[in-house]
């Protein structure tokens, strides 16, 4: 297993990322980031390049379009050790991400709130992120996926005694974030179901 050079970080919840995203520049690690995530890590005096530059694509639709890019997901999908892969990332500049550290817009928090709209639960519903999840959760035999900042600490212990970090973690990992975007989903579906159509203003003037 090739030692990890390029890590995407995009969070809602930032807690521990400072001294995470530290370490990982220590060891080497490009750090990819967006809005929040890549100025608290700034203000940290961490370095970090913003996906829109690595991507050559701005940011667009307010925030609705950042991470959907064929750069990012190219290089997290791309197996690692096939021929075919390496050379059409070769051809298109696709470099590899190797870990993923994601976590979701917080939808049920969002609409635990009484006032909360459905044009307020819409704009909450991560679009991005859970496409992150599931891409690096699919090629784990490559990639690190985090979803959970209790992970950072195992996942840097690895990196700092091989470069990487197991193929069994990376495998554990990766079970955690289908469950978690199961959880998420079914939450969303969940709400959704009990909206009225007849009776929410949302669907007037239609």
């Amino acid at each position: 297993m090739k030692k990890v050079e390029r890590a995407l970080i995009s969070l809602t919840d930032k807690s521990g990322i400072e001294d995470f995203a530290r370490e990982l520049t220590e060891l080497g690690v490009e750090i990819l980031s967006t809005g929040g995530t890549a100025k608290k890590m700034r203000d940290s005096g961490i370095s970090v390049t913003d996906v829109s530059e690595f991507t050559g694509f701005p940011e667009m639709l307010d925030g609705r379009v950042k991470t959907l890019h064929p750069l990012v997901h190219g290089g997290i999908l791309y197996q690692r050790d096939n021929p075919e892969h390496q050379k059409q990332c070769a051809e298109h500049g696709i470099k590899p991400i190797d870990i993923v550290a994601v976590n979701l817009y917080a939808f049920e928090k969002t609409v635990a709130d009484p006032d909360c709209t459905l044009a307020d639960a819409i704009e909450n519903i991560d679009i991005g992120g859970p496409t992150l999840l599931r891409a690096s959760a699919k090629n784990f035999r490559d990639v690190t996926v985090i979803v959970d900042p209790a992970d950072y600490a195992q996942v840097l212990s690895e990196i700092r005694a091989t470069g990487n970090t197991t193929l069994k973690t990376r495998f554990k990992l990766a079970v955690k974030v289908f469950q978690l975007t199961s959880s998420y989903d079914t939450a969303i579906a969940r709400w959704l179901e009990q909206v009225d159509v007849e009776t929410n203003p949302y669907f007037s003037g239609e």
